[in-house]
């Protein structure tokens, strides 16, 4: 779904002293690193709505044929950086003449409060007054008050680009009550209460090699056996990762590994989108502390189908304590280059979407 930035004008994207709008040539400047901050907004997907209310427009004291040429150059001069508008809207009245457009009205923008199409969750409008804000609030989007020196511009779009990647999901049964928490771009904390600790420490393995935070409770009928706890653990932790990838721009998407001791396990992870386990492993035990073996499998196919993940396993070995733990690892091996930002902007895919 679309991302749209309604962007105020004046103040917001070029400089305003209080004696001055966009009619003024002579300070004509635009806010600092604006350029840098709307063209990473660009190279993420955003699209871009100009929404601005322009006093005296058309009146004699600022004719509308010396504002159009001052409006035209700011979208050449922003679109030679590669920053192009999708609409420019311009409330041309003053204030009291009771028009419907002048922000924080919405006129301006009934075709987009009309349309469903574009993703209100992850749009905004940004602007430095409270007409602004009002404005968001009307159109049901997050609003922003731009300040330089406050808020400036490349600190918003780390704020939109590069904030956390963050998920708790709560999961309750009749069998298990469970609290699932990551952060994909912090190593801590590392907290595990499964009831059973053997499945505790395998768990803080996939952490630590994916270089996540992981909290994880889980309050299971431990009384009849310890299938329910491992499998809806594995399909909480899978819908918590997959929530906090969002849309998977700029991953790494794949990951691979990893030999512990006498045991080799081979990981291969694709965060396609598209459920998928294949595991080969021939455990010597049944049982492994209060895990069994057979859990196994059983709980990397919950995490595969939640997360929505092609995964290959495969591991050899004598010793079965080595050989999960291997498995574990490299699980958190391969997710780690999987969810790393840095590949781009992009979604990795030739579909556009993962």
């Amino acid at each position: 779904m679309k991302k749209i930035l309604f962007l105020d004008r004046d103040g917001t994207l070029i400089a305003e002293p209080a004696d001055f709008q966009i009619d003024r040539l002579d300070k004509f400047a635009l806010e600092p690193d604006v350029v840098p901050a709307l063209r990473r907004f660009a190279e993420a997907g955003y699209t871009f709505v100009m929404v601005t209310n322009q006093d005296g427009l058309g009146t004699a004291s600022f004719p509308e044929e010396q504002f159009r040429p001052l409006q035209d150059l700011l979208v050449r001069v922003l679109a030679s950086q590669g920053i192009v508008f999708e609409a420019v809207r311009i409330c041309p009245h003053k204030p009291g003449d009771g028009c419907d457009c002048r922000k924080p009205k919405v006129g301006l923008l009934l075709d987009y409060l009309r349309d469903t199409s574009w993703d209100r969750a992850a749009s905004a409008v940004i602007g430095d007054r409270d007409t602004d804000l009002q404005l968001a609030e009307a159109l049901g989007i997050r609003g922003v008050r731009y300040a330089c020196q406050t808020t400036p511009w490349l600190a918003l779009a780390r704020d939109f680009l590069d904030a956390p990647r963050r998920a708790t999901i709560r999961r309750e049964t009749k069998e298990t009550k469970i609290s699932v928490t990551v952060d994909l771009d912090a190593p801590a904390p590392i907290r595990l209460q499964t009831g059973l600790g053997f499945f505790d420490h395998m768990l803080e393995q996939i952490a630590r090699n994916a270089g996540i935070s992981l909290v994880i409770t889980c309050d299971g009928d431990l009384h009849i056996d310890e299938h329910h706890t491992i499998e809806d653990v594995g399909l909480a932790l899978g819908t918590a990762l997959r929530q906090a990838l969002g849309d998977k721009r700029g991953i790494g998407r794949y990951g691979f590994v990893m030999p512990m001791d006498e045991a080799r396990a081979d990981v291969a992870l694709d965060l396609s989108g598209r459920a998928w386990l294949v595991f080969e492993a021939q455990f010597p035990r049944e049982n492994v502390g209060q895990m069994p073996t057979e859990m196994v499998s059983h709980f990397f196919k919950s995490v595969s189908d939640t997360l929505a993940a092609t995964l290959h396993m495969k591991v050899t070995g004598d010793n079965t304590h080595h050989m999960i733990e291997a498995l574990f690892k490299g699980f958190g091996r391969a997710l780690r280059p999987a969810v790393a930002r840095g590949a781009g902007s992009e979604i990795p895919s030739s579909k556009g979407v993962l």
